[in-house]
């Protein structure tokens, strides 16, 4: 399968952008989605993660209440919905998708085999 990342940009502080991961190549039933962000100097990091058949979602406490992951079946898409944006969130946004996930291993990057490309986003003060 293959991850396209898209939606990133440069906005201020308190508002919102959606990120898109549209998937070709197979379809994303049976999957965990995850989004995961890489700040500047930073590790990697767990955003948020959905898993396909069940929709239920997972959220790392540093944006629960302020993002929401969700996907669309016909378009083979998973979307994360970031509200309330702060300088914080800055960083380059991926998504992954893995078809054989453990439970206790979904905010873990290694455990997933196929990753999109990134794209940025910016949050100014």
């Amino acid at each position: 399968v293959q991850l396209q990342a898209y939606g990133g940009g440069l906005v201020q502080a308190g508002t919102s952008l959606r990120l898109s991961c549209a998937a070709s190549g197979r379809t994303l039933r049976n999957s965990v989605v995850g989004w995961f962000r890489q700040a500047p100097g930073k590790q990697r990091e767990f955003v948020s993660a959905i898993r396909w058949n069940s929709q239920n979602t997972y959220y790392a406490d540093a944006v629960k209440g302020r993002f929401t992951i969700s996907r669309d079946n016909a378009k083979n898409t998973v979307y994360l919905q970031m509200n309330s944006l702060k300088p914080e969130d800055t960083a380059i946004y991926y998504c992954a998708a893995d078809f054989n996930m453990i439970q206790s291993r979904i905010p873990m990057s290694s455990a997933y085999d196929y990753w999109g490309q990134g794209t940025q986003v910016t949050v100014s003060s």
